[in-house]
């Protein structure tokens, strides 16, 4: 996932565009970017890979002069995409995961049309939807035009000189709120960023939603849908910032109900519960307030500087992160029974090798695993994340259990069946714990506070509420 922000003041908007984009550095890895537009379109890029937004950003800020701007954490691609087009000069950042993009990107070719933005022999996203919204006759209509074009999902903010569109993807997969500080307002994907900078949430756009910012305010463009909704549960599990808010729930009290959740269903005894820093840290929280074992920190993250193991694209750089980010406190983990909280258990592998080892290395007497969310068992349509079924945890237990891959899985997504129960004690051995729990996905729902079918829980459950959007 990438976080988009964007920010129309009266005044100079480059300190508030500058922290605004960097509150959302907990989504990206790869690339980051900031467009303004003053007496002209300016744009900054920078590869953000082993350093800090704010550092690579620090002096390019300052002399980024204008009343309105967009910025972006990018998981993959290079962004803000500038554009000169029939519409003006432009620039667009987006949120999401085009999955037909590659014949999107073919059926363009066909009409003559080039892409400048290559890497790795791969189209970039952002300047594939840009292409699509130039063949609307309006920025609004380019816009309803690339919704209705790809599969997987894109929201985005598109600058221009009037103004700032913000429109989020056809069924919300991805968020986008909007936040007034007197006369200046600004739209971003993490409410977080706007705490700090005075901003106070007015509105949580519609799935489909279209709105234009200007200096005026919020004008609505495109009416969004209130019945059809599919917002991603992962934001509230793991991936979103504990003090963001999505539809009005916030991410911290969920994690919370998750821990308290996962210890009502248990009957383990220990000597204190901990969570693997930082998004398993308040699962371990809640339960401990409902188990009434005590909390400790048995592991610590070293500095906020390490990036989180989950979101690289190289499992190179994931294992890298994942064994020098966290240092353990032998004298508190040595010969104590521990319930451990994790917020998932994606691939495994660096759970397994880096983080149980160095508590047994540390002579741990007892790891009781607790997970926050059911078994992931599909890779994600909608955002980068996993990519490829064999990457995950619960389905190389499946193929060891069955001898080969199966297509039907359905049996070991039924929580009571023995299927489910073998696949976990599979999963038990090969990470090596003492015991394994996951949640189950109606207590996960329960935690979140929607209705299910207000929910993409596509990664767990492999339905989705239409394949086109």
């Amino acid at each position: 996932m990438s976080g988009i922000f964007g920010v129309v003041t009266n005044g100079d908007c480059n300190q508030d565009l500058y922290y605004g984009t960097d509150y959302h550095s907990h989504l990206g890895t790869q690339f980051a970017g900031l467009a303004v537009y003053g007496r002209e379109l300016l744009r900054r890029i920078h590869d953000i890979r082993g350093s800090q937004f704010k550092t690579k950003f620090y002096n390019d800020y300052k002399q980024m002069q204008g009343n309105k701007g967009i910025g972006v954490i990018s998981a993959r691609d290079e962004q803000p995409i500038c554009v000169n087009s029939k519409f003006g000069p432009f620039a667009i950042v987006t949120n999401g995961f085009i999955d037909n993009a590659e014949d999107l990107a073919n059926q363009l070719y066909k009409e003559g049309q080039s892409f400048s933005e290559v890497s790795d022999g791969r189209i970039n996203l952002t300047e594939l939807a840009a292409k699509l919204i130039i063949k609307g006759k309006s920025i609004i209509e380019g816009i309803e035009y690339l919704f209705s074009k790809i599969e997987g999902s894109c929201s985005l903010l598109l600058l221009t000189r009037e103004g700032i569109y913000a429109a989020r993807d056809r069924y919300g997969y991805t968020p986008l709120a909007i936040g007034q500080r007197n006369t200046d307002w600004a739209v971003t994907t993490e409410t977080t960023a706007f705490s700090n900078l005075g901003f106070k949430v007015t509105k949580y756009l519609l799935p489909g939603e279209i709105v234009v910012i200007d200096e005026s305010g919020v004008k609505p463009k495109q009416k969004g849908s209130s019945t059809v909704n599919q917002i991603c549960a992962f934001l509230w599990i793991y991936t979103g910032f504990p003090a963001s808010c999505y539809e009005g729930i916030t991410v911290e009290l969920v994690r919370e109900r998750c821990g308290r959740s996962l210890a009502k269903n248990d009957d383990v005894r220990v000597d204190f519960v901990a969570g693997i820093p930082d998004s398993g840290t308040t699962h371990a929280i809640g339960y401990a307030m409902e188990s009434k074992f005590p909390f400790r920190r048995p592991l610590v993250k070293y500095t906020p500087g390490f990036d989180r193991s989950y979101t690289p694209l190289s499992q190179e750089t994931r294992d890298l992160i994942a064994r020098m980010k966290l240092i353990p406190i032998k004298d508190i983990i040595e010969g104590k029974r521990m319930v451990l909280c994790d917020d998932s258990i994606v691939r495994g592998t660096q759970l397994k090798n880096y983080t149980i080892q160095k508590l047994l290395e540390c002579a741990a007497k007892e790891i009781h695993l607790r997970v926050a969310c059911p078994p992931l068992m599909f890779p994600c349509k909608f955002n980068y994340s996993t990519r490829s079924i064999k990457e995950l945890a619960a389905r190389r237990a499946i193929r060891a259990i069955e001898g080969r891959d199966v297509d039907d899985v359905s049996a070991y997504l039924d929580e009571d069946s023995n299927k489910y129960k073998k696949m976990v004690d599979w999963i038990t051995r090969d990470i090596g714990v003492t015991s394994l729990r996951y949640q189950k996905l109606d207590d996960m729902v329960k935690a979140i506070g929607l209705p299910k079918d207000k929910l993409c829980l596509y990664c767990w459950t492999g339905n989705q509420l239409n394949k086109k959007i």
